[in-house]
């Protein structure tokens, strides 16, 4: 089967990615950085892109910042002075992400 359609059936799922062996290829950052070869792009969307994996890269902090600007921004984002500064940091970020992609068109409020 060609690599291509390893990597699609692949998707981003570690236990078959590993399977397969494309691990290496996607630059997985459980690997050790001497084994993931030379930095390239593995992922990107527009002005973001990654030369790691995904899976990899996004960490627990990453995920809990993601999940807590969503609930905020549902409830009502609290006052910046209330926010530690990683906080009000990744919200902004994430703020000016969502706006980028509902002027696009690209992405549907949550």
């Amino acid at each position: 089967m060609a690599s291509a359609q390893l990597a699609d059936r692949a998707g981003w799922d570690c236990g078959h990615c590993r399977r397969t062996g494309l691990e290496k290829k996607r630059r997985c950052g459980f690997l050790p950085e001497g084994q993931r070869g030379e930095p390239r792009i593995v992922w990107g969307r527009k002005q973001v892109q990654s030369q790691e994996c995904p899976k990899s890269f996004v960490t627990g902090e990453s995920m809990a910042l993601l999940e807590e600007f969503f609930v905020s921004t549902r409830l009502g984002i609290p006052s910046s002075l209330e926010l530690r500064a990683r906080t009000a940091d990744a919200f902004l970020i994430l703020r000016e992400q969502m706006e980028r992609e509902e002027r696009d068109g690209t992405s549907s409020q949550p």
